[in-house]
């Protein structure tokens, strides 16, 4: 066979170009997820370990905070999404040197980035705090968990972006292994921070920051001993104008969407402390445990991300059809086995983080509402995912746009007003349903397309 008396690099490389779709998508996606779901332990166990403190207040504050590491993430991904997708049309077009100055570029912007974000972020904190929707109760918690998240933005930052450039060179069991590392290294440094050394919430913090930079560190190592297919350059530091122009282009839409992203979540903790603290709390933990659902449908678009771009770089449009077609197919079948396990244990699932009735009973509730996105939103986040990988940002921001903006957070704003808390919780399924046909259509038309220009 031919896998078998080839390199690593040029199993990649087949991988990209002549696997079979679904195996594809999968052999991508799998080994992504599994990390993914590991990088969930990042937030479950600071969930976990401060539950454990009897105190729901500084769980709420977890919550409020979550936001300020959307907006970090978002930061890095103008950075991460842009130069993987300008890394991956590069390989497709056969033109490695490309691919390497602008994988050299993508971690000196990081770099730069990392230092406004942190700058900025100790400069606002107070303003910060409140705008994120902390009250008496929770204001001091929650400025706490936000500062050293400020403060490690680097790491996190860095972590973030190394990921998806090894993602975009089809290296995802390397990326996954810094992955694992970090988290591992979290949970560890967990209970020393908050409970060995006594410092609470601001413990959690630090061990999440820690765990960020050892799975940077972890990356960085296999670059530079030679394991992937790219390396960065010393000669290529210096950013050359026409890069940073096309990561700007597609990284800026791919942040303004995390963005956009983020401030509907907090609009709707806003809305949720309007019923008491500990409903903030509940829906937290219900929010967290869906990311297990959520890193699912992640997981494969960004494992088929690579593939988009490659064979949209080769002008190969049958395959990406194909590739999209299965992609929807393998992610939706597997999230509906995730919202039968949510339905039935969603009482046991909260009850793991907190033991107070209330908290345990609207967080079930919220799961069970929440867990009706899952066999729709994957199509979107597939979609959204593949004009990024096509150098097409504008697309993508417009599926976010009308997701966020003209959907989500009206709904959530019409519906709160007219049923109250359960209007407001089932804002998100009603727009992933709508957002499935509008996105998917956009893109199957794009690539029909794309392919009419070149018969």
């Amino acid at each position: 066979m031919f896998l078998d008396n080839t390199s690593k690099e040029d199993r990649r490389i087949y991988i990209l170009s002549r696997e079979k779709p679904a195996k594809a998508v999968i052999s991508l996606g799998v080994p992504l997820i599994a990390g993914m779901f590991i990088m969930v332990l990042y937030n479950l166990v600071d969930t976990y370990f401060i539950g454990l403190m009897d105190d729901d207040y500084r769980l709420a504050a977890v919550n409020l905070a979550y936001p300020v590491m959307m907006i970090t993430v978002a930061v890095s991904n103008t950075v991460g999404a842009g130069a993987s997708s300008l890394i991956a049309r590069s390989l497709g077009a056969g033109d490695t040197e490309r691919a390497e100055r602008t994988l050299t570029t993508g971690f000196v912007l990081t770099g730069i980035n990392s230092l406004i974000v942190t700058s900025a972020g100790l400069i606002f904190l107070s303003p910060i705090v409140s705008a994120l929707g902390a009250q008496s109760n929770t204001f001091d918690y929650t400025s706490e968990y936000v500062s050293v998240l400020l403060i490690g933005s680097v790491l996190t930052m860095g972590s973030y972006t190394a990921g998806a450039l090894l993602r975009s060179e089809g290296s995802v069991k390397i990326s996954v292994i810094g992955m694992m590392m970090g988290t591992l290294a979290n949970i560890a440094l967990d209970p020393l921070f908050i409970f060995t050394f006594g410092m609470g919430i601001r413990g959690a913090a630090i061990a999440t920051v820690l765990g960020n930079g050892i799975s940077l560190g972890a990356s960085l190592f296999f670059y530079f001993r030679g394991k992937t297919l790219l390396r960065p350059r010393l000669r290529f530091i210096r950013p050359a104008a026409a890069i940073v122009k096309e990561i700007f282009w597609v990284g800026i839409p791919a942040a303004l969407e995390t963005l956009l992203t983020s401030a509907a979540y907090i609009i709707n903790n806003n809305l949720a402390v309007g019923y008491g603290e500990l409903t903030v709390a509940a829906m937290g933990v219900a929010q967290k445990i869906m990311t297990l659902g959520n890193y699912i449908y992640q997981g494969f678009a960004s494992g088929a991300q690579p593939l988009m771009g490659y064979n949209y770089g080769a002008k190969n449009y049958k395959r990406m059809l194909a590739v999209l077609r299965s992609g929807i197919i393998v992610v939706s079948l597997t999230e509906l086995a995730v919202m039968t396990v949510y339905g039935i244990f969603a009482p046991e699932l909260i009850g793991i983080f907190s033991d107070t009735d209330e908290v345990v009973s609207i967080g079930a509730r919220v799961l069970r509402t929440l867990m009706c996105i899952l066999p729709f939103v994957g199509a979107t986040s597939m979609s959204r995912m593949s004009f990024q990988a096509m150098g097409k940002p504008q697309f993508a921001f417009v599926i976010t746009l009308i997701r966020q903006l003209f959907l989500y957070v009206p709904l959530l704003l019409i519906l709160n007003s007219i049923f109250g808390f359960g209007g407001m919780i089932w804002a998100q399924p009603v727009t992933e349903v709508i957002m499935m046909t509008v996105s998917v259509t956009l893109l199957y038309r794009m690539i029909r397309s794309e392919a009419a220009k070149e018969q």
